[in-house]
């Protein structure tokens, strides 16, 4: 069974934590297949957005502490943040393609934090975010840090990452934390709309808002409207501006493809 698996359908690849029997937590192998997975997307001109979901009843319990405990299988707290989670969050910020994710069930450590590292987050009314570290004695590591605090405000971040409690998904959406919640019985084809609207959307435009946003993180005023002059001009030089603005004049729905 593949810890990974990929589907690529109507230009949306749906990437799926395929762990169930271990609520998709990560072990060294699904972590580097991952990458893999998101190096190819990336990569592959038929994919406009991404979706990253769990199988079973979890999107993913974070690290797999058997791993850890095993001192044949440990790999260290050193190789698994520098080798295995800090390079998924990076790819997941700088891939210029819209990535969602759509969380089924419990997202816990690390496996909270990928999820909020994501563009879109939609949780089915059953999920839950937890930042579990606290709990075993560990901090927030996936950029839980970087991310919780600008979503939720520092105090909100702060208790939550001390104290480890369980946020349901329609707390979350309260906070600010994640995009919607959905109810279970709409989950799957809220995500697959979503998904293709995204897809058919101008993605070099998409791309674009993702860099000017993961910079606005970093920069001061003045370098933030630079950095919209710079990426607008660019945006103004696709073909997909073009046809928005002729479709906007033609009075019809514009096909993008993405150039």
């Amino acid at each position: 069974m593949n810890s990974i698996e990929l589907k690529i359908e109507n230009n949306v690849a749906y990437i799926t934590l395929n762990r169930p029997e271990v609520f998709n937590s990560f072990n060294r192998e699904m972590a580097l297949r991952l990458q893999d997975t998101l190096d190819a997307c990336e990569t592959n001109n038929e994919v406009r957005a991404l979706v990253l979901t769990g199988s079973g009843k979890a999107f993913c319990a974070g690290q797999d502490l058997k791993e850890v405990t095993t001192p044949e299988l440990n790999p260290g707290f050193k190789k698994i943040l520098e080798e295995h989670y800090n390079p998924i969050i990076l790819r997941i910020r700088n891939i210029e393609k819209p990535i969602i994710a759509a969380v089924n069930g419990v997202a816990a450590g690390a496996g909270a934090n990928i999820a909020l590292a994501c563009d879109v987050v939609v949780a089915d009314e059953k999920a839950s975010f937890i930042q579990a570290f606290s709990l075993i004695g560990l901090i927030p590591d996936s950029a839980g840090t970087f991310f919780l605090p600008r979503l939720i405000g520092f105090q909100k971040a702060s208790a939550l990452a001390m104290l480890g409690d369980k946020i349901g998904a329609e707390e979350a959406e309260r906070l600010g934390m994640i995009y919607k919640y959905v109810p279970s019985a709409e989950f799957q084809e809220t995500i697959k709309k979503l998904a293709l609207k995204m897809a058919q959307m101008p993605t070099k435009a998409l791309g674009l808002i993702k860099k000017t946003f993961n910079q606005s993180l970093v920069n001061n005023l003045e370098k933030q409207l630079a950095l919209e002059a710079k990426h607008q001009i660019e945006a103004a030089e696709t073909e997909d501006f073009n046809e928005g603005v002729t479709a906007f004049m033609e009075k019809r729905k514009p096909n993008f493809r993405g150039k």
